[in-house]
């Protein structure tokens, strides 16, 4: 891959030689820097440059040019650096266009000038934007290389594994990519090997388990410590939170994580309702910062690691792996979220993970292009998920069981689904079956009043009920008839607890076991937001303190 450019537009000699000194001191060496002194002329560099192949990271440019204002340039620019992230210098007058123009070209951020010093004002927000970029175009896959089946569903969860966890890698499909097939050869590889998974100076994994993949490409999958202050259960956003607030805080925390960090919210495409963000996030993205400021104060992650069991041992709250290790820590905050609720009628669990999912990344749409794609449900990660497909497929159809999106859905996202043309949304329906050979093929959907219809696709992506990881919590952790962890004053008036064992009354996310806390959608009657559960999170932490301080 060529070096990134970043373009520099100013009608302002003076002003586009100091923004491009500025840009050079800074990122000359990872990135070409390039100027243009009017809107038009970036337009030609523009162009240029996608001739060339060459990769656009950032477009820096002042709002207020002659003959093109920048926001004007910008959505221009949009056809020759589909991905550049943008960001437009202005003044304090300019505030209003900067907001509008989030909607109208995408604009990541809206800088006030003058930025000096740049180390304060300027390189922070163009250091986020530039990291948002190269985390989307990490270089050649790192050379790690998948040789799977498209319609495979252990291939699909070792894409997506690797996906949710960020790390790059190279996907080749036995069916379509020739050297797929001969790398295949070259290892001797079966149906039951597949997927291969290819790793530099390294034997080839066949069909690894997560835990087996994670060990392989260097992620944390042990603790460094027999016994921590804090132990934390999930790594979603209350999780994430929670082990922010505790390592800050002087707190020796681990989280452990099954899968991936960020959990449900994780795979959202865009989170546009969190406070701080004006033009949204990804879930991805939230995930990946969290996870950064947490390791920055301290805290350990470990990935892939399954917790099956807890047991009280005196002080210490310790928890069981599916592998028989343990990990021992004084308190213990319960974040495990929540998973869709699985669809029953036939063929829909033979179906799972080839043409059937249960959730997705921001980047499996890109694999829908120009196909049909089905959305089950009505809630907010459903609207976010149909209108990150239908960016890419033919049409996306939402299959909603109730009356109206409203109900469920916030309205900014009903809003952009009923102004999005090829998003089609059916209500008072359902899915009762699905049809194929080796993939899904066709689905049938019900629809109140109306005889039930064989429809032809191969996606559909399910994003309904919430059912709560607990299994493992056994039989002390008080939960409702649905699996989700009671709480605080709940407790008292739960008929499906035990006697609380201490004279003082349980703190208000503390559950049955004192020292075990729940925060986010795992706890009942949460607000299944993402920002209450962060809020949850840091609030885990402050009950901690207390209970920690009073054993």
């Amino acid at each position: 891959m060529s070096k990134p450019t970043i373009l520099a537009v100013d009608d302002d000699p003076g002003v586009l030689a100091a923004v491009t000194r500025d840009l050079r001191a800074r990122y000359g060496p990872d990135y070409r820097i390039v100027r243009a002194e009017s809107g038009a002329q970036a337009l030609e560099v523009l162009v240029e440059l996608a001739l060339r192949a060459r990769p656009v990271a950032l477009i820096a440019t002042d709002q207020r040019m002659p003959g093109m204002s920048g926001v004007e340039m910008l959505a221009q620019a949009r056809q020759h650096a589909t991905d550049a992230k943008f960001l437009l210098l202005t003044a304090y007058a300019d505030t209003d266009a900067a907001i509008q123009a989030i909607n109208d070209v995408g604009l990541d951020y809206y800088l006030l000038k003058p930025w000096d010093p740049p180390a304060e004002h300027l390189y922070p927000v163009v250091d986020d934007l530039l990291s948002d970029w190269r985390q989307a175009h990490p270089d050649e896959g790192g050379g790690l290389r998948i040789v799977g089946h498209r319609w495979s569903q252990r291939s699909h969860e070792v894409k997506t594994f690797l996906t949710r966890n960020h790390v790059p890698y190279q996907w080749l499909e036995l069916e379509r990519d020739e050297e797929g097939r001969r790398l295949s050869q070259l290892a001797n590889a079966t149906l039951d090997d597949l997927p291969l998974v290819l790793v530099p100076d390294a034997e080839p994994l066949r069909a690894p388990s997560n835990l087996e993949l994670a060990g392989a490409l260097g992620l944390r999958t042990r603790a460094d410590q027999p016994l921590y202050d804090l132990c934390i259960v999930g790594g979603g956003p209350a999780g994430l939170a929670a082990a922010v607030y505790a390592a800050s805080e002087g707190l020796r925390t681990v989280v452990i994580e099954k899968e991936a960090p960020g959990g449900q919210a994780g795979q959202s495409a865009s989170i546009e309702n969190y406070l701080g963000f004006p033009k949204g996030l990804s879930g991805a993205d939230l995930a990946h910062r969290a996870v950064a400021q947490a390791t920055r104060f301290g805290a350990e992650m470990l990935l892939a690691r399954d917790v099956v069991g807890l047991e009280t041992r005196g002080p210490v709250r310790a928890v069981r792996f599916d592998d028989q290790g343990e990990l021992e820590a004084r308190a213990l905050v319960i974040a495990t979220g929540v998973s869709y609720r699985r669809l029953e009628g036939p063929g829909l669990a033979e179906f799972a993970g080839r043409g059937v999912y249960y959730g997705s990344s921001a980047n499996e749409a890109s694999q829908c292009e120009g196909d049909d794609v089905y959305v089950v449900g009505g809630a907010n990660s459903a609207g976010q998920a149909a209108l990150n497909f239908a960016r890419h497929a033919k049409r996306v159809v939402m299959v909603v069981r109730g009356s109206q999106l409203e109900d469920t859905m916030s309205m900014y996202l009903v809003a952009q689904i009923r102004a999005t043309e090829n998003i089609e949304v059916r209500l008072r329906s359902s899915v009762a079956a699905a049809h194929g050979d080796h993939q899904l093929q066709a689905i049938t959907l019900c629809e109140d009043g109306s005889p039930p219809q064989e429809l032809p696709t191969n996606w559909l992506f399910v994003y309904i009920g919430a059912s709560p990881r607990t299994d493992w919590l056994g039989a002390e952790v008080a939960r409702d008839s649905r699996g989700f962890v009671v709480t605080g004053q709940d407790l008292q008036a739960s008929s499906t607890t035990t006697a609380w064992p201490l004279a003082r009354a349980p703190y208000a996310l503390e559950t049955s076991v004192p020292g075990v806390f729940a925060a986010g959608d795992v706890r009942l009657d949460s607000m299944k937001r993402v920002a209450s559960a962060v809020g949850e999170g840091a609030m885990a932490i402050y009950l901690v303190h207390r209970y920690l301080a009073s054993m």
